[in-house]
């Protein structure tokens, strides 16, 4: 369940499937990553999609423990490099609950563990 529910979020993010990108999180949805960390609405992630232009690869998975997952992943955006970064993922019932953006894999597992920043 909880890979293929990280699977999913990939898809809709990627395809800009729009409503396939409002039932893979939950409503609202936790996210963080460079500008903070909020809880935002099923809506407002679909914005995010949109607006952002973002595109995630995996390139790495690591469960964690039955809810949590970190991915690094290949970011790119238009008109920027592609980068390195890594998503902690917790899932709830199925669906994204946390989306967490960090710069690197070490980051974002030292953070799936509860370890704090060396």
């Amino acid at each position: 369940m909880l890979e293929d529910a990280v699977n999913a979020w990939h898809v809709a993010v990627n395809s800009r499937d729009l409503t396939a990108a409002r039932a893979v999180v939950t409503d609202p949805v936790d996210v963080a990553g460079p500008r903070g960390a909020q809880s935002i609405s099923a809506e407002a992630f679909v914005e995010w999609i949109v607006t952002s232009g973002i595109r995630l690869r995996p390139l790495s998975a690591h469960p964690v423990d039955e809810a949590t997952m970190v991915v690094e992943q290949e970011a790119t955006w238009p008109d920027a490099a592609p980068r390195r970064v890594a998503t902690l993922f917790r899932v709830r019932d199925g669906v994204v609950g946390t989306a967490h953006r960090f710069d690197s894999l070490h980051e974002a597992l030292r953070a799936a563990r509860g370890e704090t920043p060396a």
